[in-house]
């Protein structure tokens, strides 16, 4: 975990102050089975970031030459389209930089838009949903190019024959499995009974210790979870990976002219093109609930849409209380989106 120190700064960013505070991250694996990720791991620095000349020129001013790899994560208020972005986490293999979206302000976080938009960067994410629509709406950020953790989990079971895809891993979960990182991350849920107790828990300055803990935790296992996974995905849960990453960045982005200023998705590669392969393009549909239906689309104690999942290999996702209201999300192959949002339109008006 997160510690103080008197470390010095990393050496990719030169213009950043001594750092106060230390984590460790674990090393990338170098064998089969995942060695224990606390004493595997190097002591890198935590950066209080406030304006973006503290920031990696690399990441400030991404190129096709110096292409790599981040953790990233964000916190807020009700982290949402309406709700505070307070806090962008980004962990390099040798640093930890906690950008701080109420000190440095729109200035700071816009300077981080090209690397957050970048083909050139991968930001390594779980769940991204919620964050993108807080960069989308707040700052005219599209994120892009994600490596979403919770998407691999879900495909690497599919490849074992697991789960279905709507089954989605927690955080926390994620780092449980021994096979991706093993480790218990109980304060998870003591900081989420704090949000939950005090919603400005991420407004407050200068940070907290258990502040810069645990937005340095949400991140600095990130790129050894990574590696783990990448490993375990064939050519054609890869392209799954890319496209639905990418759906995951638009889900809640919802505008009026259907993405069309969001960068393409992922084409299916030649390789995979063959005849008689049952590969099929991936897609998101937004359905239109009509004000007061959403009950009967959901169901008591969710019986209706957990029926609907089930008749279908797609994602649904309901914007619910945070929003936008009134709509579900389908994401998956575009017959069983049809299907799903066929079975949704058919309940609203099943009498």
């Amino acid at each position: 975990m997160a510690s103080s120190s008197s470390s010095s700064s990393s050496s990719s960013a030169p213009t950043t102050p001594s750092p106060s505070f230390t984590a460790r991250i674990p090393l990338p694996p170098s064998g089969d089975s995942p060695p224990n990720v606390e004493s595997n791991s190097a002591l890198v620095p935590i950066h209080i970031v406030t304006t973006a000349s503290q920031l990696p020129t690399e990441f400030l001013e991404p190129s096709p030459q110096h292409q790599f790899i981040i953790g990233f994560d964000c916190e807020g208020e009700d982290l949402c389209r309406t709700g505070a972005l307070c806090l962008i986490q980004l962990a390099f293999p040798d640093a930890i930089y906690l950008v701080d979206a109420i000190e440095g302000g729109e200035a700071l976080i816009k300077a981080c838009k090209p690397a957050l938009e970048s083909n050139f960067i991968t930001k390594v994410i779980h769940d991204c949903k919620r964050d993108s629509e807080a960069l989308y709406f707040q700052f005219d950020i599209k994120l892009n190019n994600v490596m979403d953790t919770q998407i691999a989990y879900a495909l690497i079971d599919e490849q074992e024959g697991k789960r279905k895809r709507d089954d989605n891993i927690s955080f926390v979960d994620l780092l449980a499995d021994p096979r991706f990182c093993g480790i218990s991350y109980d304060e998870k849920e003591e900081v989420r009974v704090l949000l939950r107790q005090d919603p400005k828990f991420w407004r407050y300055r200068p940070f907290s210790e258990r502040m810069v803990r645990t937005a340095t935790d949400d991140v600095r296992f990130l790129l050894y979870v990574y590696h783990r996974m990448m490993v375990n995905l064939n050519e054609r849960s890869l392209w799954h990976l890319a496209v639905r990453g990418a759906l995951y960045c638009r889900c809640f982005c919802v505008n009026n002219n259907d993405y069309a200023d969001w960068p393409s998705l992922p084409p299916i590669p030649d390789t995979l093109k063959v005849d008689g392969n049952d590969l099929e393009e991936e897609i998101l549909s937004v359905v239109d609930i009509p004000r007061g239906m959403m009950g009967r689309v959901i169901g008591r104690r969710g019986a209706t849409i957990l029926t609907i999942k089930e008749g279908c290999n797609a994602e649904i996702v309901i914007g619910g209380s945070k929003g936008p209201p009134d709509k579900v999300f389908i994401i998956g192959p575009v017959k069983q989106v049809l299907k799903a949002a066929a079975l949704i339109r058919g309940r609203i008006i099943d009498i």
